[in-house]
């Protein structure tokens, strides 16, 4: 059992503690440097630390397929051509003859993750390694074998763990102030043009090829929820499936694309042309900026898989799950993800022995049964601190700087999404999906 706070001063303090915040800017004895490997969204956000924190970090050495990309960053960062690879492969063949960076960063696709991973561990890199780590169970045990062959620092991108809201979150639980953690509840909702976008139209519209959607969107949220509670998942049980984006669901006529003259366009809330053109959300898969004429978007609807009708795809990854997660000593959690809301951000709740904690991603209150108070907790971020550039509530720059910090000290306690931690979390993923499908509980070796 966990010591609870004790008076209203002594929960009071505790509280006021939560509001430290370690500055983003660290200083690192030398400017560590970085080939990126998949220079899209991701392989671009965590180098933004170096342009922010000049002398922190370089990229040195970048690979992509798209040659529009790999250049965009090889200008950028003032990469010499021999070492701007296409293919990853090419990359990997180059750091056999010496590393071409302290630290690889794997930010390609999920199904090509585990193999350069492997390789650059390899190598001698520390490795800073996208999540999901790999397709399979097989696989991230694979990789968590390697990493302690080789003793190189791996950290998997979790990026929530180091945003602000969730480590006040963890620490406030830590701290006792809920008490012991009785039940914990957790919704990830996807935001329904989200869903469209990326799981149905999108890269991640097939599980097989990619990685089922429970580790795809949520395991950033099963490894959460293991962070917080602080103990092994034993048991896990799994529901859910593709509701709504079904041929069988189209409605009468509609035609393979949103721009063949569809009858329902206007009304349709998954409309490709609502969704890019005239919303203009989610342009930068195009490479195109929200002032660009609408005839560059509809050239791509026409085109690409983002314009096909959303009920017409070749897509199979679910569009709700619910999820229980039994804990050692009694715990217990439920998920769910839900793709049908207006908006995004996780919500949590969390039920302890001596306080309820409810929070939006944002902000989040405590409320103590002992004395009946309330806390609200916020996030206002230092004066100078640049929390507002960052992705994942701040959580993408942190994870940076806390494995630059512990690249350059070796010290792997500074990593809160170690490899090893981040194992767990996917074999959770793993089971609920065995869940899902099967029909019966799982249990968790």
């Amino acid at each position: 059992m966990s010591k609870p706070a004790g008076d209203c001063a002594d929960v009071e303090r505790a509280f006021a503690e939560l509001s430290a915040v370690k500055p983003l800017k660290i200083a690192t004895g030398r400017e560590l440097t970085v080939a990126v490997m998949g220079a899209g969204s991701r392989g671009n956000e965590y180098p933004a630390y170096g342009k922010l924190f000049p002398g922190t970090m370089r990229v040195t050495a970048v690979a992509d397929i798209d040659a529009a990309r790999r250049n965009r960053m090889g200008d950028e960062w003032g990469i010499p051509s021999e070492r701007r690879f296409g293919d990853y492969h090419e990359m990997l063949d180059a750091g056999r003859s010496g590393k071409l960076a302290d630290i690889l960063l794997v930010s390609l696709p999920d199904a090509l993750h585990y193999e350069p991973a492997m390789e650059a561990m390899r190598q001698g890199y520390d490795v800073l390694l996208e999540k999901p780590m790999a397709q399979t169970e097989r696989e991230c045990r694979d990789l968590l074998a390697r990493q302690r062959e080789t003793g190189v620092m791996v950290a998997v991108g979790h990026v929530l763990r180091y945003s602000p809201y969730f480590r006040a979150l963890k620490r406030a639980i830590d701290l006792g102030l809920v008490g012991d953690v009785v039940n914990v509840q957790h919704q990830e909702p996807v935001m329904y043009a989200h869903m469209a976008h990326s799981f149905v139209r999108g890269n991640w519209h097939d599980g097989k090829a990619t990685t089922p959607m429970i580790l795809a969107k949520s395991c950033h949220d099963l490894d959460i929820l293991k962070w917080l509670v602080g103990k092994r998942c034993v048991r896990v049980s799994a529901e859910g499936g593709l509701f709504l984006f079904r041929a069988e669901n189209a409605p009468p006529g509609a035609p393979a694309r949103c721009t063949d003259g569809c009858p329902h366009e206007k009304a349709c809330p998954y409309s490709a042309i609502d969704i890019y053109d005239r919303k203009r959300w989610f342009l930068y898969v195009f490479d195109l900026k929200k002032d660009c004429p609408s005839e560059a978007i509809l050239e791509k609807l026409r085109t690409t898989d983002y314009g096909r009708c959303a009920y017409r795809m070749d897509n199979d990854q679910p569009d709700h799950i619910v999820t229980t997660l039994l804990f050692e000593g009694g715990t217990t959690a439920s998920f769910t993800m839900d793709a049908f809301t207006p908006w995004g951000g996780r919500r949590t709740r969390v039920m302890g022995t001596m306080g309820y904690i409810e929070g939006d991603g944002k902000t989040f209150t405590l409320h103590r049964f002992d004395t009946g108070k309330s806390y609200p907790w916020s996030f206002t971020p230092p004066e100078g601190e640049s929390y507002k550039e960052s992705g994942h509530a701040g959580g993408d720059l942190a994870l940076i700087r806390d494995f630059l910090q512990a690249v350059d000290t070796r010290d792997f306690s500074l990593l809160s999404s170690s490899l090893e931690a981040s194992v767990e979390s996917h074999l959770m993923g793993f089971a609920c999906e065995r869940s899902r499908l099967g029909g019966a509980k799982e249990t968790i070796d």
